[in-house]
């Protein structure tokens, strides 16, 4: 059992989370149940895969919890772009979040490795 505070990657991955909070803060109100929904449930999913894998039993566990992380993160990016090419979010607020996001998947992958 690991302690998912203490993680660096966690830390980040709530942070990223408090961003996104802000930033979609903007998004147009139709959008309220669209895409800012859908942005922020994911975001959020980041960082609680790998609390819920944290409290798992055995590393292997762990390390599912911490693929489902990382495919958050790639539907978050993903969701983001789209974002940015309708107009939703600027460049700059896009390339910010966007190289945290690439940030978080690097420490994703390494934390995967070292559980193997």
């Amino acid at each position: 059992m690991h302690n998912y505070k203490e993680l660096n990657v966690w830390k980040r991955s709530v942070d990223l989370a408090v961003k996104v909070y802000q930033e979609t803060s903007s998004f147009p109100s139709d959008e309220k149940y669209g895409m800012t929904s859908q942005v922020r449930r994911c975001s959020v999913s980041i960082s609680s895969n790998i609390a819920e894998g944290s409290g798992r039993s055995t590393d292997k566990d762990f390390n599912n919890f911490l693929s489902y992380s990382y495919g958050s993160s790639c539907e978050l990016e993903t969701q983001l772009i789209i974002s940015k090419r309708v107009g939703l979010l600027t460049d700059e607020q896009f390339n910010q979040l966007n190289k945290e996001i690439q940030d978080i998947q690097k420490m994703l992958f390494s934390l995967r490795r070292s559980l193997q």
